[in-house]
């Protein structure tokens, strides 16, 4: 939490300026019973209205001073949390842009939004609170009693006796509740996953006809939920019965004491008045910081989770130069690599070892699971080889600037993402600078022309977020299109043809073999038909190279390319 601090700077002024005015206002409210005092003894005891009135206009004006002191602290204080967290937001999502898959992948996609998102909330409202309540409750309990003493010492001893009481029994409950709270909010998270799951696998759920499984395992946490707010419900319902219990034994105490002493003529009734209402407000303010404690303690867990992903480092050691490239001949090469994915048992690729030339066409294909996707995930430097070398231009993809690399390669993955916006808009991520006729000649050779042609608006057609109001043959053509703007000098396209009919993707590789700029294009496909007239084909089998050759080399050579191919087309009977 303290690491996290340093985004209050900028909000010092609010920070100091939001606690004072509280204590000014609370300062105000404990002058009140004295007024009251004032009012009881002398106005109405001696019968001056006048100065019942004067008292009654100082009163009214300590509350206008004390409303405007508390609405401009509210104002501060609520300027401070919501820049603080403003700034804490930005560097977070800052930070999680520039981790590397592998750290994403360890955090989790949902935990980094329920940090962005829940745990700022959290801790926006306990910084909120602080500024506002921590140094208030507090000033006006001990205020309150010295107040107290001021009026009458031998009736005041009775606070002496209360406020410890009333603190064990607030302190008491607060210390059983904080644990449960958390327990809740565990147990409200199954909730929410468990509907987020359901939610996102809905036609799967319909589909193996689960709906009455699911609908009984959500009843489950749900109880399991609802049961564990009841009972923490129920042990903080207890604060308000004990807490009045105790003030009201020490306001029956007070009256009695009181009572002998106004008739022995040592205290006046206005005096007895005043100790009451001191006694109420110890009673409010201490209720008001066990909830204080409770809103802090969850926003200091919250920061705590904020603060553990910002202590998360990149794996990715970036260089900031580059030493000039040696020339070589080939694009990408791969030299003995091997990936294992962080806590994985085994590694994912192992001794993986070819070269690229410029310009050259590369298939990559394999079973499921055998490692093509991490494959070229390696050239962009999305993860980082975990043994051997990758070589982009001749220079180790580690001693590049990651976007002097990335500048280098247009990458369209297998999940064809399209973010909300414009045609024109998602094509410009590829080249921010790109005009239409660019953009309309990367669309045409993506074979996207006629879905653009087709709408009224051209590239002023809105996208859906995520494309949700396009194919997903659509929607791939799109992403390629996107990559091909970039006009990059190495093409991935990993599995991203697979929502394309034959014709479509024959149309497409024709026009990614006569693209102008030639550049070094790797296809990753489950088909045999998508990548047969490459230039060279590797056969990836469990993480390890099966074979590599042109597409009849492989049929002679390797099995598995054949079994492959042979799954995919019916052997002509003779």
């Amino acid at each position: 939490m303290k690491k996290l601090l340093v985004y209050l700077k900028g909000h010092i002024k609010e920070s100091i300026l939001g606690p004072l005015l509280k204590l000014l206002e609370a300062s105000f409210e404990l002058l009140v019973p004295i007024v009251i005092k004032s009012i009881v003894d002398i106005g109405i005891g001696r019968a001056d209205k006048v100065y019942i009135i004067k008292m009654c206009l100082i009163l009214m004006l300590l509350g206008v001073v004390g409303m405007v002191c508390s609405v401009t602290a509210q104002y501060f204080a609520a300027k401070a949390s919501v820049g603080f967290v403003t700034k804490l937001r930005r560097a977070l999502f800052k930070h999680i842009s520039y981790l590397s898959y592998t750290e994403i992948d360890t955090l989790g996609t949902s935990s980094m939004i329920t940090r962005m998102t829940s745990d700022m909330n959290q801790v926006q409202t306990g910084i909120n609170l602080t500024l506002r309540l921590l140094l208030r409750s507090p000033f006006i309990v001990f205020g309150a009693m010295i107040m107290a003493f001021t009026v009458d010492a031998k009736a005041a001893f009775t606070f002496v006796v209360a406020i410890p009481a009333l603190f064990i029994v607030v302190f008491t409950i607060m210390l059983l509740s904080i644990p449960l709270y958390k327990k809740v909010q565990h147990r409200l998270d199954r909730v929410l996953n468990s509907t987020r799951e359901n939610l996102m696998g809905v036609r799967v759920i319909r589909a193996f006809r689960l709906e009455e499984k699911e609908i009984e395992e959500f009843d489950k946490r749900n109880e399991e939920l609802t049961a564990t707010q009841k009972f923490v419900g129920r042990i903080s319902a207890l604060m308000n019965p004990l807490t009045y219990v105790i003030i009201n034994i020490a306001i029956i105490w007070l009256i009695h004491i009181g009572a002998i002493r106004v008739s022995a003529g040592v205290l006046t009734q206005g005096a007895v008045l005043a100790l009451y209402n001191y006694m109420s407000q110890i009673l409010v303010e201490l209720i008001k910081f066990a909830n204080l404690i409770i809103s802090i303690t969850k926003a200091v867990a919250s920061a705590n989770r904020i603060s553990a992903v910002l202590d998360v480092k990149s794996s990715l050691i970036e260089k900031e130069s580059i030493s000039q490239n040696s020339g070589s001949e080939y694009a990408v090469e791969f030299r003995h690599v091997g990936l294992k994915y962080k806590n994985a048992g085994g590694e994912a690729l192992t001794d993986i070892n070819f070269s690229v030339r410029r310009g050259e066409v590369v298939g990559i294909i394999g079973g499921t699971g055998s490692g093509k996707t991490s494959l070229v995930n390696l050239i962009p430097r999305f993860y980082d080889a975990t043994s051997g070398e990758v070589i982009v231009d001749g220079t180790n993809v580690k001693d590049y600037p990651l976007k002097e690399l990335r500048d280098k390669i247009g990458i369209v993955p297998q999940k064809a993402v399209l973010f909300k916006g414009s045609i024109r808009e998602n094509m410009r991520w590829g080249n921010n600078n790109a005009t239409d006729e660019e953009i309309m000649e990367a669309i045409n050779m993506a074979q996207a022309g006629e879905i653009v042609a087709q709408k009224k608006d051209g590239l002023d057609f809105a996208i859906e977020q995520g494309g949700k109001n396009l194919s997903g043959g659509q929607r791939q053509r799109f992403t390629i299109a996107r990559a091909l703007v970039k006009k990059p000098e190495i093409l991935i396209l990993d599995d991203s043809a697979s929502a394309l009919d034959f014709a479509t993707d024959a149309a497409l590789r024709k026009a990614l073999r006569e693209m102008p700029d030639n550049p070094t294009l790797f296809i990753v496909s489950q088909r045999t038909s998508s990548i047969q007239f490459a230039d060279k084909i590797v056969v990836l089998d469990d993480g390890e190279i099966a074979g590599i050759g042109k597409h009849d080399e492989l049929l002679e050579t390797c099995e598995v390319y054949r079994e492959i191919y042979d799954s995919q087309f019916k052997k002509e009977e003779k």
